[in-house]
């Protein structure tokens, strides 16, 4: 159990430094375009362009954080479309 215990303590800790991580990535990017902006003497140009760029890394960590977390459902959903598209199939027209 010990070890149970130990793998369930670091994924807690994983998921809390998750919130930070998108929190460093969204306003990390905004104050990389504001710097940009108030550098080149630009109007805002690279703030919303770094922000969505930081909106996209911080839920790219997010997504990340889940297939980690269970890889085994991403495996059922992944096998369970491919039988489900085999299925679909048309059946093919036999030459005679």
């Amino acid at each position: 159990m010990g070890k149970k215990k130990a793998k369930t303590a670091f994924e807690m800790a994983y998921a809390a430094s998750l919130g930070i991580a998108m929190v460093i990535a969204i306003f990390g990017s905004l104050l990389i375009g504001v710097y940009l902006d108030r550098k080149l003497g630009t109007r805002n140009i690279f703030t919303p362009i770094f922000l969505i760029i930081g909106i996209g890394a911080g839920f790219r960590n997010f997504y990340v954080f889940i297939k980690k977390l269970f890889p085994e459902e991403t495996r059922r959903r992944s096998a369970g479309k491919k039988k489900d598209e085999g299925s679909k199939e048309k059946p093919s027209a036999e030459k005679d």
